[in-house]
């Protein structure tokens, strides 16, 4: 009897993940360049429109993959939203991306991200008719230099910053953000009119990006490649202010390790924050600070009071 019933499990289990269609698509090719991204789509049985989560991964720049999410994809998908899991050009690759790196580098590397990250967005608001999706409800979303990423594609001038020639819609923007131990340069690009709800999460001894307002992998300031950059816990005290919907899940002690925390065990709380958003629920901006239970080494660290 029990080997009929891990038998029924697996079977169970295969085709709840066989319920979802990945398809990989390129998004943008030039005489130097292909991008592709991975599109996570839900099995809907009648016409209604999707809405879309883009993803950026980490990887300061210079690393990892858009597959490195793919269970993140599968269960957006199980549960009604679409995954489009972009590549996007790393030009820090053998080039130093911490204290001894180059300013105008730095930043030259998170522009490239962006712009990248808006021809996705324009590609697949282009092909929305035929992945089906919902154009007022792209959702945004990175961990560590995708949450970069992210914070700069739904608050930078897309027209001053945009390296290549397509154009977004005049009225387009974001539906929502949600990051892992990211941070913004300008904190004052987050205005009343520019807000979007966001979710975010971070650990509060982050050396690697501030959990609040501090330079880039903790630089002394005569580094030539010192950043200031405003994290989680700054945007979060900023955009309170302004009223507008924001949660921030701390990690109390917790360094960059965390980064990943909302597209792995806080999976549900991304899917509780998009459902709120899409459905036009409001929420009070808070701070959560999870249980010892949330936390894989919680002697590791210390909470907050």
């Amino acid at each position: 009897m029990k080997k009929y019933t891990i038998l029924l499990f697996t079977i169970l289990h295969f085709n709840n993940i066989q319920a979802q269609e990945i398809k990989t698509v390129t998004y943008f090719q030039n005489d130097t360049l292909k991008l592709d991204l991975d599109l996570y789509l839900p099995q809907k049985k009648n016409s209604e429109k999707i809405p879309l989560i883009l993803f950026a991964f980490g990887g300061g720049f210079s690393g990892g993959e858009r597959t490195s999410e793919k269970d993140f994809g599968l269960f957006m998908a199980k549960n009604g939203y679409a995954v489009a899991s972009i590549s996007y050009s790393l030009y820090m690759k053998g080039k130093d991306f911490g204290c001894k790196g180059t300013l105008t580098e730095k930043i030259k590397a998170i522009q490239i991200g962006v712009s990248d990250m808006w021809q996705a967005t324009s590609f697949l608001l282009e092909n929305s008719t035929k992945y089906n999706l919902d154009t007022s409800k792209f959702f945004i979303s990175g961990i560590s230099a995708g949450a970069e990423i992210g914070f700069h594609a739904v608050y930078w001038d897309y027209k001053m910053m945009n390296l290549y020639k397509s154009n977004l819609p005049e009225n387009f923007r974001y539906k929502g953000f949600v990051g892992g131990s990211g941070a913004i340069m300008d904190i004052n690009l987050i205005t009343k009119e520019k807000a979007i709800p966001m979710l975010l999460a971070h650990g509060s001894n982050d050396a690697t990006v501030p959990y609040a307002a501090g330079s880039h992998r903790s630089c002394p300031t005569n580094a030539s490649g010192w950043l200031i950059l405003f994290g989680s816990y700054a945007v979060y005290n900023h955009t309170k202010d302004l009223h507008t919907d924001i949660e921030l899940i701390t990690f109390c002690g917790g360094g960059h390790e965390f980064s990943g925390y909302l597209f792995h065990q806080g999976q549900q709380s991304v899917l509780n924050f998009v459902n709120d958003v899409v459905k036009g629920n409001k929420f009070e901006s808070h701070i959560i600070i999870p249980s010892e239970k949330k936390i894989t080494d919680p002697g590791k660290y210390l909470f907050c009071k």
